[in-house]
Order: structure tokens, then sequence, then C-alpha cells
């Protein structure tokens, strides 16, 4: 794999650390934190790029924006097929880690040409551009909408304004080197310091610093868990650092993979890293502080990731001009309704995660109409015919596939019976049969078609006259020749069907009384 860059990079983008740096060994307040088992993700996808691939933000319509610092420009990937659609959009010189404010506008910094692009993610169109000295690195919006830029040679951060896309109020000092920004629910951001080895914490409403927190090692980017925790990406340590953003302390440290550059927290709560300098992805778990699995490979020096609704993970992997594709196996949690008629054409919704792009079979035959929501968490599907019994449910995505073993239950439909019967021909003195048959005609009201092959029991009274099938017509026959004494003293006879079970239905059980009458 070629781990050379595309084109000369800035001190921001530069590799801070030695190649191959050695692991080190667990700090004082470092937990060694290894999950088992490895569970072996893969990318799913590589999309092609501009040069040097570092910033990713989605925009309003889902699609994804990506900055090239080498091309100088932001390209869209359409995030339904994985590829790169429309024209590039120019920005400055070296553009790093955008951030898109609820106006629906994208602030990309331009850390060597000292501006902030603007684009209206709407057109992707650039509607201005706004100079900042400092070497700008990372945008952030912050609760009011507005968003913070990172100066990563000014050591400070600046406020933009995004209604009027203009620099208010006085730069906000940090440590040296500021790079990533991420904001927890109580308001408060919190600035990586890549070169002071610390993160400045800052409270947006007022715009001042509350704290420094020392004791980290370049650290580069930021992520608010849903347990409100910030975790840092050490890229010197090879580790995450998570702070509590309520005493705005380090809780612990957990060891990651070579050089974490970015980080980014999904909406399953788990944390990415990723690791420029082992080109590949760690995985946390933030309730419990562990690493899942094995570190996923992906391209050349990974530096930036996002993580969408629906659980997918895009990184940019700035060597090798690429974004790669992070797809994770589906679960099932429920299917509703779980039963259904054998005939198919039972609409059911499967929740769980992970479900995006998903096909589903049901007793190994595939399911029609397979809708999925916009997180990934829940499809609708129309069932195929199938077996009656238990069925096994799968969901495959490009990311794997799950099995719920007897997921659904296929029921034979239960359909109404009418049983008809012909009088009984007699002439009663002296007695005498006309007509030497009795017949009855069993109908299955549903498809009110005949149904053959089934018993029909005949009686007059509590004295069995006989049993016959029903042909092809759905008539049974017993001759009423012996029996005609019989019939005359219970004033005619009585047909019955018990029910029955068939490949297509559950026939339900008739019955019918017959009576004499003579011609």
């Amino acid at each position: 794999m070629n781990t050379s860059l595309q084109s000369p990079l800035p001190d921001l983008l530069q590799t801070a650390s030695l190649p191959g740096q050695v692991r080190p060994t667990a700090e004082a307040h470092e937990a060694n934190r290894t999950a088992a088992p490895a569970f072996t993700f893969l990318a799913i996808a590589t999309i092609p790029v501009g040069t040097n691939p570092v910033g990713l933000a989605f925009i309003p319509n889902g699609d994804l924006y990506v900055t090239n610092s080498g091309s100088n420009n932001v390209q869209t990937i359409d995030t339904a097929t994985d590829t790169v659609i429309g024209a590039a959009i120019p920005t400055g010189t070296t553009p790093a880690w955008l951030a898109v404010a609820p106006n629906g506008n994208a602030y990309v910094p331009n850390n060597i040409s000292n501006n902030v692009t603007v684009i209206d993610t709407a057109t992707s169109t650039v509607l201005t551009t706004i100079p900042l000295s400092g070497g700008p690195s990372a945008a952030a919006v912050i609760p009011s909408g507005n968003v913070y830029v990172s100066r990563f040679s000014a050591s400070s951060v600046q406020e933009i304004d995004t209604t009027t896309n203009t620099a208010v109020g006085a730069p906000i000092p940090t440590g040296s080197g500021p790079v990533g920004i991420a904001v927890a629910p109580n308001g408060k951001a919190y600035v990586a310091s890549r070169n002071a080895n610390s993160v400045t914490v800052i409270d947006t409403a007022t715009s001042t610093v509350l704290t420094t927190i020392p004791g980290l090692n370049q650290p580069n980017f930021v992520a608010i868990a849903p347990n409100g925790n910030a975790y840092v990406a050490n890229i010197g340590a090879n580790n995450v650092s998570v702070i509590d953003t309520t005493t705005d302390t380090i809780l612990t440290t957990i060891p990651v993979g070579t050089n974490p550059w970015g980080i980014a927290v999904g909406p399953d709560g788990n944390a990415y890293t990723a690791n420029r300098g082992s080109n590949n992805v760690s995985v946390i778990d933030t309730a419990t502080n562990t690493v899942i699995g094995a570190p996923i490979p992906v391209g050349s020096q990974p530096i930036a990731l996002v993580v969408a609704p629906n659980n997918k993970v895009y990184v940019t992997n700035i060597a090798s001009a690429s974004v790669s594709v992070i797809q994770f196996p589906p679960t099932i949690s429920t299917i509703t309704p779980n039963q259904g008629p054998i005939t198919g054409g039972t609409l059911v919704t499967i929740t769980g995660t992970n479900l995006t792009g998903a096909s589903v079979d049901i007793g190994g035959n595939p399911a029609t109409g397979v809708t999925v929501n916009s997180t990934g968490t829940q499809l609708t599907a129309t069932t195929p015919p199938g077996a009656a019994g238990p069925a096994d449910v799968t969901v495959t995505t490009p990311g794997g596939s799950t099995t719920l073993v007897g997921g659904f239950t296929y029921l034979v439909p239960v359909h109404a019976t009418s049983l008809t019967a012909t009088p009984a021909l007699a002439k009663l003195f002296p007695p005498q049969v006309f007509f030497p048959f009795l017949t009855a005609t069993l109908t299955d009201q549903v498809t009110g078609l005949p149904v053959p092959g089934q018993p029909i029991l005949f009686k007059a009274g509590s004295n069995v006259l006989g049993i016959a099938n029903t042909d092809a017509q759905g008539v049974a026959r017993v001759n009423e020749t012996l029996t005609l004494t019989l019939i005359l003293l219970n004033h005619g006879y009585d047909v019955s069907f018990a029910g029955a079970v068939t490949p297509s239905a559950v026939l339900s059980p008739s019955s019918a009384h017959a009576e004499v009458i003579e011609p």
C-alpha cells in the first residue's frame, strides 16, 4: 500500500509522531482494556476522491461533504450509492475540517489561505469567503447556531456569526496548536490543543475559557458520547482520553491503534478512531470504555471519520485519496407480526441495527418490497409464500447477515365450509326408493370451490347410514336402499363434515339436514 502523501502538507496535517511508534505502557490512570471476543470487520467500499482528503460533514439532504486539502476543493458523496456526485466545489488553499451549521451552510477552514469558505449546501455553491488569519483548521457548531473555528498557528478559537458570515468577538485563547472542537450537552466546548498537550474548555454562552485540562499527548480531535463524556484522540500516546464534562477531569484512557488523529461517536454510542499510523479504525464501547473487536483495515493514513445516522462509518484516507466506508453486520431485535398465512403477502416490520441496504429471506425465500428507514433500525417487507410452521428470517446487508431462527411462523389459513344434502326420495305407501343415493356436497366458502377427498358422515338419528368421500365435484354418495326405514323413522337424515387440515387451508366443520319427500 502506498503510504506516501500525494502533495506536501502544512504542519497542521503532517504526521506528528515517529513512524512505527511503539505503544506506550499504561499510565497510572489507564486501564488495560482489551475486549473479547475479537470480531473482525472490514470496510465494504472505497470511494476515490481528490488529493489528500481530510474533513467530512453531513449536509441536510443526507449526503456527505469531503474536503480535499491537496485539491483545494470539496466533493459531495451520495450516501445512498456511496459515489461522488456533482462538480467539485472550489475552496481556499488547504481546506481542512469543516462543519455544517443549522442554516444549512457549510463552513470550510482553509489552513494556508487563512480564510473560511462558506458553501450553500442546497445548491453546492460558494456564498462567500471569510478572512481569518492564524491558520484556521477545524470548525464546530455551538448551541447558538454560530460556528467556532480553531486557529492552529494563532493558538485561539474564533467565533463566526452564521447569519452575517463575519467573525464576531475577540479570539478565545487556547493552548498551542488547537485543532478539533466538540460541544457537550452542557454547552461547553472542548478544544484539543495538539502542541500544548491539553484541552481548553470554553463556555460557549460567554465565549470565555473555563479551564485547561492537562495530561494529554498530542490531542487532535474530540467527540462527545451519549453519556456526556468527551473522548479525545491522542496522536502521541496511541490512546483515547475520556474526560468527565461535569468535573473536567480525565477519567481513564483507552489504548487504540497507532497515532489516532480522528474520533467520532455514532448513534449507537460507539466511538471510532482513525489510526493514521496503523491504517485502521478502532471501535470503542463508550458504555464500558473497552475496545470492541480487532481494528478495521482502511486506506492509507486515515485521518478523520464521521458516523451516519444509519451507523455507517466514513473515513478519509489522506495518503490514498479515498474515503473508506464501514458498515457493521445487521442485527434483528423483533419481527411484527411474527406469523402469517402460507400464501405469503403479510407486511412485516423488522427492527434491529445496521439494516441499511438489506435484503430479507424468510424460510429461504426472498421477501419483496423491502424498505429501510434512514437510521437503519427498521425495515418493512412482504413475506413470500412458505411451508406451514416456523421459518428462519435472514437479513443480509453489505456488512454481513444475521438470522432469527424460527422468527416467522407460516399458518395454514382457516376456511369455512358449507355442506348441502339432497332430500331422500321415497313413496311412503308402500315404501319404495325412487332415487337410490343420498348425496352431500362440500364447498369451500372462501374459494367457492368444491372440496374433494373429504369424508362425509351420513346418519339418521343415532344410526350411521354410511361414510363416503367427496369426489372431484365435492359430492359424497351413500346408497339409501337398505336404510330407508331408518330415514323414514327419523324424518330425514343428517350429514356432517368433521373438518380437516390440507396443505393449503384448515377446513372448518360443517353439517346439514335433509328431509324425506314423496314424488
